[in-house]
């Protein structure tokens, strides 16, 4: 089982989305039966077998096992990840494209680059669970608080340049760009084809092995404060 699988299938993604069949998805974190999941979901077992044969169908539950129970065969399936993502690539023409316009300062570009990381990092990890290799990524998570506007602005450029520093030191300057420098900080192999990513840390023949940069930075989201109720007031 996956930690997150990516969905591409538009009709994969459709299945997945219906309420029962995500319920059922993580009910299936853990190896069940149609008869087990019944109870769980309060679902007949004919209509639980139902939603099962389509979510095999498209693949997003695999069957581990079967049982003999005198006349009847029972079937014991399993999610094929615990939790799932849904790749732009679904979306098909309308998916959003970085490549249309690039501006550094624009929250649309940002979701952009967004999708295109998890459209190629749903590849990078398909093709790395079938060669059963693992896939070499880094990423940074973290919050900061500017005092004011001007800080963030200076800080974002600091950032900048300390990144395009770092780029031109480790860059092989041997192998081309391939359209320059694409500057939440993580680091994957660039393209998304399983055959990037059954490449391993060795220098292949043409070069060294591109790696796509991505840097973001943009506000957090606001956690929501608890409001106290005037019968919790009373009870105090």
């Amino acid at each position: 089982m996956l930690d997150i699988e990516v969905i591409e299938d538009p009709a994969a993604a459709e299945a997945s989305l219906d309420p029962i069949r995500t319920r059922i998805l993580r009910e299936l974190t853990e190896p069940g039966s149609a008869t087990q999941l019944a109870a769980k979901v309060g679902l007949a077992r004919q209509k639980v077998n139902y939603h099962l044969k389509a979510l095999e169908r498209h693949g997003l539950v695999e069957l581990v096992e079967e049982r003999r129970k005198g006349n009847v065969t029972e079937r014991v399936l399993q999610a094929t990840a615990a939790a799932y993502l849904i790749s732009p690539a679904a979306l098909a023409s309308v998916a959003p494209d970085p490549h249309r316009f690039a501006d550094r300062f624009s929250a649309f570009w940002l979701l952009a680059l967004a999708g295109r990381m998890v459209q190629e990092m749903g590849k990078l990890i398909a093709g790395a669970a079938a060669a059963r290799q693992k896939l070499a990524t880094f990423a940074i998570d973290g919050e900061i608080t500017f005092r004011t506007a001007a800080d963030r602005a200076a800080f974002a450029e600091e950032l900048g340049v300390a990144v395009t520093r770092l780029v031109d030191k480790y860059h092989d300057g041997g192998a081309p760009r391939a359209g320059g420098e694409r500057t939440q900080t993580s680091g994957t192999p660039a393209g998304g084809t399983p055959e990037d990513a059954t490449q391993t840390s060795g220098t292949p023949a043409g070069g060294g092995r591109k790696h796509r940069l991505v840097v973001a930075l943009h506000p957090a989201l606001k956690t929501p404060t608890k409001t106290t109720s005037a019968k919790e007031q009373d009870n105090d």
